[in-house]
């Protein structure tokens, strides 16, 4: 539910500090304050805010604390704030570098709000909101060809550390600035701050951080402020989509240490770990982040999630109650990121749930499907031509060898958030242009031109200019 332009209840007393385990602080009160409550306390005239999480008895609840918890002693009075944790909202946040409570991080002045809003807010009712509109173009060739974006829809990036999610995320970014001319909300959960202070710089350099709200829980805070960042940063885009009706781009890195985030919190309430460990509540949180993530007749909200994999193991708990939520699946491979294929996406593992004949229509279908099979007849040949040599397969093997690496170089791109490191200018192809290209070689219109020449390039068009 939407919040008025009323700011929370007045500040009443509840009770005092009884014990402090870690971020975990129980609080003896007079009554029990709802649960998801946000409550406060004042250290060295600074509000410390908690979060109640937990009733004990009739008298003690506890409560995750969202900041340090140097200062906290027994006995210190805590009071209600009357709400639970809200955020500032305003036209003006777009351009600015925010933490959870919607306060600046990058040494700017104070967001001026219209009103606040509610980070616990349900999601639109099903007869308000719309389900995907088709494909959303980004410019990236291999991901519109065999991979592409619902319009309103959920994306996740899978792959382990250093496969390039962090800046396939960032091009999706510029996609939006610059393609559809929307705007982007960036959470940035338990992000390291060197991460962190290198992504808002780049943002810069780019040009996408006018259209661009960033907030961070960083590595180093609670995990009460990792489980919840998330939220606040869907706070806004749900703002953006309902009041200034905006067509939304909404990022999370990483949402599995959003998990890993909900699992010390779990453990540290006391509750029985689940498989492998996990919080027996895993599906329930991300359900309630992921239902939240709707499109309506005053605005959209796409969704890119990069999804770290631990020991790039796709089966992890984690990962599965993820998977089940998206409708496209983009697997970054440290096989193709080891060839110097970047973006590193894996095209035989990647999918969509936009890829039939009715969505793409027959052109886009029967080029994306034949570049799978050329793609995959080259991987089952690879054993053979690595122990015999590629003269002992047949003429028609070779030929789709040849074509099939060909493709695999086609599908590499500059990018735009990269070109100040790689010395090369960024390329935006046309979905019309990417399936002509592909036509072209899968017919054999290109089987005369070089694997080089198909590398690093924007459309083939280009080749020989």
């Amino acid at each position: 539910m939407n919040y008025s332009e009323d700011k929370p209840a007045a500040i009443a007393a509840i009770g005092t500090i009884s014990e402090v385990h870690g971020p975990v602080v129980e609080v003896n009160c007079r009554f029990l304050p709802p649960l998801r409550q946000a409550l406060t306390t004042q250290v060295n005239n600074e509000i410390y805010m908690f979060e109640v999480h937990q009733h004990v008895d009739q008298h003690h609840i506890r409560a995750i604390t969202l900041h340090e918890t140097g200062g906290l002693y027994r006995g210190m009075p805590v009071y209600d704030s009357g709400a639970p944790l809200q955020v500032p909202v305003t036209p003006e946040c777009l351009g600015r570098l925010v933490n959870i409570f919607g306060e600046p991080l990058d040494g700017g002045a104070p967001l001026l709000a219209d009103f606040f809003r509610n980070i616990h807010s349900s999601p639109p009712s099903l007869t308000d909101s719309l389900g995907t509109q088709g494909i959303l173009e980004t410019g990236i060739k291999v991901i519109d060809l065999l991979c592409p974006f619902a319009a309103g829809g959920k994306t996740g990036l899978f792959g382990g550390a250093g496969v390039g999610k962090t800046v396939l995320v960032m091009e999706f970014m510029h996609a939006i600035s610059a393609i559809h001319h929307g705007v982007s909300v960036f959470a940035g959960v338990g992000e390291r701050i060197r991460e962190g202070h290198e992504l808002w710089h780049e943002m810069q350099k780019a040009g996408v951080m006018p259209q661009t709200l960033m907030l961070f829980g960083q590595m180093d805070e609670s995990p009460g402020v990792r489980f919840r960042v998330g939220l606040s940063a869907l706070t806004y885009a749900e703002y953006m989509r309902d009041t200034m009706q905006k067509d939304v781009l909404f990022v999370m890195d990483n949402i599995f240490r959003f998990v890993q985030a909900g699992s010390e919190i779990s453990s540290l309430l006391g509750r029985m770990p689940a498989t492998v460990g996990y919080q027996p509540t895993l599906h329930t949180e991300v359900a309630e982040l992921q239902d939240r993530i709707l499109s309506t007749e005053r605005g959209s909200i796409t969704s890119v999630q990069a999804v770290y994999v631990p020991a790039d193991d796709m089966s992890d708990p984690a990962v599965n109650a993820i998977l089940k939520h998206l409708d496209t699946t983009i697997i970054l491979s440290r096989a193709q990121a080891s060839r110097g294929i970047y973006p590193a996406v894996d095209p035989l593992r990647s999918t969509s749930k936009l890829m039939d004949r009715h969505t793409l229509g027959d052109k886009h279908y029967s080029i994306s499907e034949g570049v799978r099979e050329s793609m995959a007849r080259y991987a089952e040949l690879e054993d053979i031509i690595t122990m015999l040599g590629i003269e002992e397969l047949s003429q028609k093997d070779r030929l789709t060898v040849m074509r099939a690496r060909k493709l695999q170089r086609y599908l590499t791109q500059p990018f735009w958030v990269t070109a100040a490191y790689t010395g090369m200018a960024g390329k935006t192809v046309v979905l019309a242009d990417v399936l002509d290209d592909c036509q072209g070689f899968l017919n054999g219109d290109f089987d005369h031109i070089p694997e080089e020449e198909c590398y690093f390039r924007g459309s083939m068009k280009e080749v020989g200019k």
